[in-house]
């Protein structure tokens, strides 16, 4: 989803259902998947409340926002 809201706790998943490498990269340096493989996965437990915009560093039309309450 553009957006997912979870708790301070919550694992967080990517999954990459793609043929070509993604990352989970957040500018503000909350979190970094670094390079994720085809059909290979990252995650990640949030662990401070705010809100976390994320991008593909290999595609960056590609985002997400992260919310953890």
């Amino acid at each position: 989803p553009d957006t997912l809201t979870v708790k301070k706790g919550d694992r967080v998943t990517w999954v990459n259902k793609d043929p070509f490498p993604h990352t989970a990269t957040a500018p503000s340096k909350a979190f970094d998947s670094k390079s994720v493989a085809p059909g290979k996965s990252w995650s990640y437990t949030a662990d401070r409340t705010g809100t976390f915009e994320y991008v593909c560093s290999f595609h960056p039309t590609m985002k997400g926002k992260l919310v953890v309450q």
